[in-house]
């Protein structure tokens, strides 16, 4: 997911020849069924939809065991319709923000930063490559997958490894086409890496730190995402250390009932393993968090029942936060979320996996505000 979280920022078409889209009223491009990706071309921007977002997060340790999990996602978006060839009044048809941030698990610290950018020298998202770019954060993709991260946080934390990974990318939903509602156009196109292994230096308010760890990427593609009835998501990345992932999201509806069109998707080794609807697993706050700053009240401690393909049988994970104060209070997009690290245990309270949770529309209706 993320997303829609751009959308607040400011309140045909042509199309590379092997992705078909549909087009909505007011002329952007919308995902469509059987999208014919071709990569590494398709890890790049597609500027004739409204909204993009390339999503990083992951568990960093020190070689002393000191833990820190990381957030980095690009957004791109779009004015007016038209890919990067329509004109707009910022003299630019492209928007570029992004988000940053760092927990230290130890020192229960969460620093995170926000940034927008026109389209130009200091931020980009290039056509036919994964190159992007938000003053000095970027992003980059070798020919064999590998990206580099580089990022910085208010002078305190400077991030720079690299994310190699560890299987297949996936493309979720049908063929990487992910329903998120009822009209034509609550669709994204949706490529993920569940496993990538990270290696590289951080720096955190001076120490100089060399650390491994695992993380998840997401790539969404999309011109629309909640329907009128929704308000918000939850969502997790789930690894476990038995090798296998998990990627659940559930669409709130403004009776707090999912939507039909949630999903949890179990990733095995070699790919998707099977994907479930809302009525085959629940998602239970077990604790709550308010947010001092937005008044936000966040479902922080996960109990999720999800079938579990080997064997069939149900099993409960408890998503508990490595602390529970990890919100983004969207200074610049007007829309708070909370975005945090989580250990990932099981009914006897040990730990099994890694998981990051993203909370959005308990600080607001998003939906509304997104629409």
């Amino acid at each position: 997911m993320k997303r829609g979280i751009m959308f607040l920022v400011i309140m045909g078409v042509g199309l590379s020849a092997s992705l078909r889209a549909g087009v909505t009223a007011d002329g952007f491009a919308y995902a469509t069924p059987n999208p014919s990706f071709q990569f590494p071309r398709d890890h790049g921007s597609h500027p004739e939809f409204r909204i993009e977002w390339w999503y990083y997060t992951g568990h960093l340790f020190a070689a002393s065991g000191r833990r820190f999990g990381f957030e980095a996602t690009f957004f791109r978006y779009a004015l007016h319709p038209g890919g990067d060839h329509a004109e707009s009044a910022f003299g630019t048809n492209q928007l570029y923000m992004a988000h940053m941030a760092l927990t230290d698990v130890e020192g229960q610290t969460f620093l995170y930063e926000e940034r927008l950018h026109r389209d130009g020298w200091e931020a980009w998202a290039k056509e036919g490559e994964l190159d992007l770019r938000n003053g000095n954060w970027s992003v980059t993709m070798s020919e064999d997958e590998t990206m580099t991260l580089k990022g910085s946080i208010r002078g305190e934390v400077r991030l720079d490894v690299r994310l190699a990974p560890q299987q297949d990318k996936v493309l979720f939903g049908d063929q990487g086409y992910s329903r998120k509602g009822d009209a034509v156009e609550a669709a994204s196109w949706y490529i993920t890496f569940p496993r990538l292994e990270v290696a590289g230096e951080l720096t955190f308010r001076g120490e100089v730190i060399p650390v491994t760890g695992q993380a998840w990427m997401d790539h969404e593609i999309s011109s629309s995402q909640l329907d009128p009835d929704q308000v918000g998501w939850d969502w997790a990345s789930i690894q476990l250390d038995d090798g296998r992932s998990v990627m659940v999201y559930l669409l709130r509806q403004k009776d707090s009932t999912p939507d039909v069109h949630s999903r949890l998707t179990w990733i095995g080794a070699e790919g998707i393993l099977g994907a479930w609807g809302p009525s085959d697993f629940s998602w239970t706050a077990r604790e709550t968090w308010t947010s001092p700053e937005t008044g936000g009240v966040y479902p922080v401690d996960i109990d999720l029942v999800l079938p579990d393909p080997d064997g069939g049988a149900a099993r409960r994970l408890r998503l508990k936060p490595v602390m529970a104060a990890q919100e983004l209070t969207g200074q610049l997009s007007g829309v708070p979320y909370w975005e945090g690290a989580c250990d990932v245990l099981d009914e006897a309270g040990t730990r099994i996996g890694y998981a990051y949770v993203e909370l959005t529309g308990y600080a607001g209706d998003l939906g509304e505000a997104m629409r």
